[in-house]
């Protein structure tokens, strides 16, 4: 099956009233375990690279390995999206490659640091919609600024920070200005495996504050507006789970206490119109419990297979466990793929 749009994959999450996983990508096993977990669960899937993930591995190393994914796994509905693109260039870049996909994230500077005035912002949004709409793909749009740095990619804020927060005021706006297909918000989840500067008297770390009432508030004004059921985006959406945690630092590791987004809070989300979510750290940590586990038990191992196999299968697990949670899971055969050419025209 070919890749399909983004636009068609979270208008049908809308309908179904899920959210869709969408997982970061850097190489062939990781590609591997989510095609494989959407593919036993029967569930639509995004499958994201960022601007660190095409500097690793080249957009055209994810462009081949994503066509024999689809190969092998015909059945499988999936997104292929540029996360965080930088620049219009940038998404450009993608676009010519053949990604369904494009975030340009005008939140910031070209600089991927730099946090961008509003009408910077509308302007290289606006810029990428025009070129993506001409061949049907699909742009998300970034309104606010994410705190935390990954790949590095993000302002550096701290969590509770609130004056780069989303305004609910300006979505309506943004949307109306950009003509974007869905928007991220930013409600103080953070890239990255440390997400909260709170503890208790015991020094346990306390999830983040999350300004999870303007979820409310930008779904009640884009459906005021004319935007019903418009796809919101929760990124830095990781939980960081303790247990994958402690098979790091049980096998010479050094992580320390950490807390992501309670799985509660992202459905919370989900149930006010959340249609994509994010996750990379969680997936980065189960491979890393799993490689450190055969190399500190077995040390006399060289191969890689020996220890990218356990790590795929952990990341796959993990994977099935997230579209489980996000209700993705059984509504892959739901619909029919829209061909990009039709998006295309039906932006038009």
């Amino acid at each position: 099956m070919p890749l399909i749009s983004m636009k068609q994959a979270l208008e049908e999450a809308a309908k179904g009233g899920y959210g869709v996983g969408a997982f970061n990508v850097n190489n062939m096993e990781q590609i591997q375990a989510i095609f494989e977990a959407a593919e036993e669960l029967n569930a639509p899937v995004i499958i994201q690279a960022s601007r660190g993930a095409l500097a690793y591995s080249k957009m055209i190393y994810l462009k081949k390995l994503m066509e024999a994914a689809t190969e092998l796994h015909p059945d499988v509905k999936a997104v292929l999206h540029l996360d965080h693109g930088n620049s219009p260039e940038t998404c450009k870049q993608a676009i010519e490659l053949g990604f369904t996909s494009v975030m340009m994230d005008g939140s910031l500077k070209a600089d991927g640091k730099t946090v961008a005035d509003y009408q910077y912002n509308v302007d290289v949004t606006a810029e990428v919609v025009e070129l993506a709409h001409k061949t049907g793909v699909s742009v998300e749009g970034e309104l606010g600024a994410l705190g935390g740095i990954e790949d590095g990619h993000g302002a550096g804020l701290a969590v509770d920070d609130t004056e780069h927060l989303t305004d609910p005021d300006e979505a309506v706006d943004f949307v109306k200005q950009t003509g974007i297909d869905c928007l991220a918000l930013a409600i103080g989840t953070s890239h990255g495996a440390y997400k909260t500067t709170r503890f208790d008297a015991d020094g346990n770390a306390l999830p983040p504050r999350l300004a999870l009432e303007r979820i409310e508030q930008i779904e009640k004004n884009l459906n005021e507006a004319g935007y019903p059921a418009f796809p919101l985006v929760m990124h830095g959406s990781s939980s960081v789970p303790g247990d994958l945690v402690d098979i790091v630092n049980k096998h010479g590791g050094n992580m320390p206490k950490a807390m992501g987004v309670p799985m509660e809070d992202i459905q919370f989300g989900i149930q006010r119109g959340v249609r994509k979510i994010n996750v990379d750290t969680d997936g980065r940590i189960a491979m890393t419990g799993a490689v450190r586990k055969v190399l500190w038990e077995t040390p006399e191992k060289f191969d890689p297979r020996d220890w990218m196999k356990p790590a795929r299968a952990a990341l796959k697990e993990l994977i099935k466990g997230k579209m489980t949670d996000f209700g993705q899971a059984g509504h892959g055969s739901d619909y029919e793929p829209i061909s990009m050419e039709e998006i295309a025209k039906s932006y038009k």
